[in-house]
């Protein structure tokens, strides 16, 4: 299947992923990078610097949390075909447990900073006609037990896709919904279940950004509005 290039004839269409540097990030990254000059967003780090070398793609410095960061970052962006909202953060805790800090700092990465880059790159999205992929959760659509601050940040993440895709038609809008893959946050989340970690029960991320990488090569007569994968 070929990538839309509705816009830009034989050019090579442009993705920025944002959370790049870890697990699923440097996943997206390898699933688009056949077919997409690639943009690795996210805050400074070895990791980034690594899959940047790896892949032959730039860094692209962003913190979600500093507006100043996001105005730099986005400024010099004409056109761009695919933001892909990968970066995201979870306290894991029931409500009695969790506090108006991990509220704020949850929202604050996973809502505000998502809606603030998606604003500042709307130019350009829209010279593009492009697509905006939110990397949600499971806990977008159904809250868990120990998942209170991170479930209403996510079931706002989903809310927004639905208003974006609604207030801006030439966007192609899609909400993942993945449950429970093996990353760095599943490894956390098993610890404060007090579990033992066995990644072979969780999805791997190659099969999400391989998922991924399939709405965003849907031909561009139609669009995916939400995609829900699940562990076998």
């Amino acid at each position: 299947m070929v990538p839309d290039d509705r816009s830009h004839g034989d050019k090579t269409p442009t993705a920025l992923i944002t959370g790049a540097a870890g697990g699923l990030g440097s996943a997206l990254a390898d699933a688009l990078a056949p077919t997409h000059a690639l943009l690795l967003a996210g805050r400074p780090s070895d990791r980034l610097d690594a899959l940047a070398a790896r892949l032959g793609a730039p860094t692209w410095p962003l913190d979600l949390t500093d507006a100043a960061s996001i105005e730099a970052a986005t400024e010099v962006l004409t056109d761009l075909d695919v933001l892909i909202h990968n970066a995201g953060v979870c306290y894991p805790g029931r409500v009695a447990e969790s506090s108006a800090e991990e509220w704020r700092a949850s929202f604050e990465v996973n809502v505000v900073g998502a809606v603030a880059l998606t604003l500042a790159l709307l130019p350009a999205l829209r010279a593009a006609r492009g697509q905006v992929i939110f990397i949600n959760s499971g806990s977008g659509i159904k809250a868990s037990p120990g998942m209170a601050s991170y479930s209403a940040s996510k079931f706002a993440l989903r809310s927004f896709a639905y208003s974006l895709r609604a207030d801006e038609p030439d966007l192609r809008v899609t909400s993942v919904h993945p449950g429970r893959f093996d990353s760095e946050m599943q490894r956390a989340l098993v610890a404060y279940e007090e579990g033992d970690y066995d990644p072979a029960r969780f999805m791997s991320p190659e099969t999400v950004a391989g998922v991924v990488a399939q709405a965003v090569h849907t031909p561009p007569d139609a669009q995916v509005h939400e995609i829900v994968l699940r562990p076998r």
